[in-house]
């Protein structure tokens, strides 16, 4: 039976990530032909699991949508009057991080499913967190820019990487579950930004000859590489690869993704070569479909970069204005967990999507028809949360659809969120200064990106009922893989 070490989630050894360890379980057969979808047996094991995963990686998002998203605070907090930007310098500023990060997205997540997450998604962050704080040199726009595209790189193999680590492990009908506990680091960065750009600004714009804005970016920057150092200790790699799992839990790994028709990355399946995944994925429509949703979904996201601009349009400006932010994120936390849990609670995903889009219409024709400055605040919270709420379902709904081989999936996430995320160079451009104080044309897009997502979606549903995916043969995915932990002398040879 398994030890109590096995069970432990404490730190993890250097080199669990081995294939070659000898474990011997004589329970392992057996758990492996008696698997039964729901268990007592499987819950302990995705208990165990997410006290490993889901922490890692909110920390490290948290400390990424930080570093990504900062901008925005530092040029209320006076960035903008500093460097004397315009409007137009401004939206370049934030479209040179999109055009890298578009650009290495793909490549990073074909890369990520040869190697260890842990070390990977945590070297990142320690790379990405100077990177950042770098922008705290700069002395003019022309820098700052350079060093954004550079931040782009970096941050490009993360997101898309965690989607596809997350597919590696969970279920279909888990996965927006902790995908959406991880992305409320988005909400919790945005929130937190506020508040930290409110005291850096008030307190230390000045100290030691810095002004606050640059303390934000090398606080923030020195912060995420110091948090990466640590987190690939507690991280697990794959399941076929993780020390820390007994085998009969490896086996109910493996067995739990190929019952619900995901490949089992590391394991017997084996790989494919990049180039025939990418061919896979291009010749797929479902890619099509769901590059189009999240083309609308990021389009509509690129609000959040102008977050403290719109508060200060409605009056609140400064410090203040930063402190104003804070309820959008906390609207934001709130809607991604309802949406998402809800969606694999009821497994209905398409109408999660559907029904967050079009409240989300509804808030931002009431906040481009009012003239009420609090009215509008009120409905821009409300507007923002259902904009959140939107990538975590339309994201994890990816590998529910595309779920072999494991390398096709990664490009598949990949793919779709970098193609997905290019609608972030042209809507950078929907909220220039001179639309102040009411902003209508950029409310009017987002409004419109948001119905078409609605309409999308159901569209998607309807080609999907009429042509499923193939579903691939889960009895013998295991029986692949007991094969291969034998072979390796983590189970006993198979009985005469």
């Amino acid at each position: 039976m398994a030890t109590q070490e096995h069970l432990d989630a404490g730190p993890k050894k250097v080199d669990e990530w081995h294939e070659n360890d000898e474990i011997l379980d004589q329970d392992a057969v057996a758990l492996a032909s008696q698997y039964v979808p729901g268990s007592a047996e499987e819950k302990a094991f995705v208990r165990k699991i997410d006290k490993r995963i889901i922490p890692c990686i909110w920390v490290l998002y948290t400390l990424s949508y930080l570093d990504r998203a900062n901008i925005g605070n530092a040029k209320t907090g006076g960035l903008e009057k500093h460097f004397n930007l315009t409007s137009q310098q401004y939206s370049i500023v934030l479209l040179v991080f999109f055009i890298s990060y578009v650009i290495f997205e793909v490549p990073s997540n074909l890369l990520i499913a040869r190697v260890r997450p842990s070390l990977y998604l945590s070297g990142l962050c320690i790379i990405w967190g100077g990177v950042a704080a770098l922008m705290g040199a700069t002395h003019n726009y022309q820098q700052l820019a350079g060093v954004r595209f550079a931040l782009g790189v970096l941050e490009a193999g993360f997101a898309p990487g965690v989607a596809f680590y997350l597919s590696s492990w969970y279920k279909r009908y888990e996965l927006a579950t902790r995908f959406s506990i991880y992305y409320t680091a988005t909400a919790i960065s945005g929130a937190f930004s506020g508040l930290l750009a409110g005291v850096i600004t008030q307190h230390l714009d000045g100290a030691r000859g810095i002004e606050g804005w640059r303390w934000l970016f090398i606080i923030e920057g020195v912060g995420s590489s110091f948090v990466g150092c640590f987190t690939w200790y507690f991280m697990p790699d794959w399941p076929s690869t993780t020390k820390f799992l007994t085998p009969e839990e490896r086996l109910l790994a493996a067995q739990r993704l190929a019952f619900d028709g995901l490949a089992n990355t590391g394991g017997a399946q084996g790989h494919i070569g990049h180039w025939q995944a990418i061919k896979m994925v291009l010749v797929d429509w479902r890619t099509g479909m769901f590059v189009f949703l999240y083309m609308l979904c990021t389009g509509a996201q690129t609000i959040q970069y102008f977050v403290p601009t719109l508060i200060g349009a409605l009056g609140w400006t400064g410090y203040v204005g930063q402190y104003h932010t804070i309820p959008l994120y906390a609207c934001a936390f709130v809607f991604i967990l309802g949406f998402c849990f809800t969606a694999d609670r009821l497994k209905k995903k398409p109408e999660a999507i559907v029904l967050a889009s079009s409240l989300g219409v509804i808030f931002f024709i009431i906040v481009t028809a009012t003239t009420k400055h609090m009215v509008q605040y009120v409905f821009i919270i409300l507007a923002f949360g259902c904009v959140y709420a939107l990538p975590p379902l339309i994201l994890t709904w990816v590998p529910n659809v595309i779920g072999h081989p494991a390398e096709k999936r990664a490009v598949a996430i990949a793919l779709v969120n970098a193609l997905g995320n290019s609608a972030s160079i042209y809507g950078v451009f929907l909220w220039p200064k001179t639309d102040a104080p009411r902003y209508i044309p950029g409310f009017s897009a987002t409004t419109v990106f948001l119905g078409l997502i609605a309409i999308g979606t159901l569209v998607m549903k309807f080609l999907l009922r009429k042509y499923p995916a193939e579903q691939i043969d889960a009895e013998k995915v295991v029986m692949e893989e007991l094969e291969k932990q034998r072979a390796q002398g983590r189970l006993p040879a198979a009985q005469a």
